[in-house]
């Protein structure tokens, strides 16, 4: 997400916002700062959410609501911790223990096995699954949308079969590597029957026009607007029709979206690299040629409308 993005939303008037799920990576680790929190950060978020009357709770209640269809209440949170960093067991661990705040972490495998130094043991997983839930997010971290379906079932087999011999536990819930994922992705996960999906958009979860094979997740590292973020609120409604796979010549030149409210009479799409710009809407249908350049690998393309925003992602 750009500076744009941020300058566009903190002029918004955003209203209070639905319900969030949140994701962070490493604690008090500044080799990495696009991926680290520090904990006087994560003190100052919990501070607040305490402080203001949100509630923590598992991520499996958002999903819960979701799969029912059931609007998730304004002030409830999710706290998701990715990859296994042994950061957050020395460093973060420690203060969702002190606020009593649920968790979720969800592993790639490959690190954990394979003993790299900086990520988790099983044993500490066996001790972090006494005060949260620990869940999958692949083997080997891969790019999915670069491996085959073949490379993505024995990656998807081999990281399963390993949570459950040293964990003796089947994971319900699954995070896309790097977030990516495309419509060929979600076929070859189909048949692991997870309860949820997750991906890294910045976003919020509604309830009843959510889907739970595509939920959202802010990531709360470097110098996110974490007060921002809570006011999010989630545009239902959403069909994004073009593009619908990454533009081989890096240019995203049509934005076609429909939107169920047909009384939408203009919007704000957003392109990676681009910014956001304002499009006409016509009986619910936004076709904007937009001819846009990008330079990075994986995109992201969003819609705003009022309060309410929602992105999706492309990945090479």
């Amino acid at each position: 997400m750009t500076k744009v993005l941020f300058l566009f939303l903190l002029l918004s008037p955003y209203l209070f916002g639905d319900g969030h799920i949140f994701v962070y990576h490493r604690f008090d680790d500044t080799r990495y700062p696009t991926t680290n929190t520090s904990t006087a950060e994560l003190e100052r978020e919990f501070f607040y959410l305490k402080k203001n009357g949100y509630k923590v709770v598992p991520l499996i209640d958002i999903v819960t609501k979701v799969k029912a269809k059931e609007k998730v209440p304004n002030n409830w949170v999710a706290l998701t911790i990715d990859d296994g960093f042994k950061t957050f067991y020395t460093n973060g661990l420690p203060i969702f223990k002190k606020y009593n705040y649920p968790f979720t972490l969800f592993i790639a495998v490959e690190y954990t096995e394979k003993k790299y130094k900086d990520y988790v043991s099983w044993k500490q997983l066996k001790e972090i699954a006494k005060y949260g839930d620990v869940e999958f997010h692949s083997y080997g971290h891969g790019h999915f949308g670069q491996m085959s379906d073949a490379e993505i079932k024995t990656d998807m087999d081999k990281g399963l079969a390993l949570m459950k011999k040293h964990l003796n536990y089947e994971p319900r819930l699954f995070v896309y590597p790097y977030g990516e994922y495309d419509a060929r992705v979600e076929k070859v996960l189909e048949p692991y029957n997870f309860k949820a999906v997750f991906n890294q958009n910045i976003g919020a979860i509604h309830g009843e026009c959510s889907d739970e094979y595509d939920l959202d997740r802010s990531a709360l590292v470097g110098k996110a607007p974490f007060q921002l973020y809570l006011k999010f609120q989630e545009l239902c409604g959403v069909t994004f029709q073009q593009p619908t796979v990454f533009p081989k010549d890096k240019i995203v030149k049509t934005v076609e979206v429909t939107l169920d409210d047909k009384t939408v009479t203009s919007a704000d799409v957003f392109i990676t690299n681009n910014g956001w710009t304002k499009v006409n809407v016509n009986n619910g249908k936004i076709l904007w040629h937009a001819n846009k350049k990008v330079k990075l690998n994986r995109i992201k393309i969003g819609v705003k409308v009022k309060s309410k925003i929602k992105l999706m992602v492309l990945s090479k």
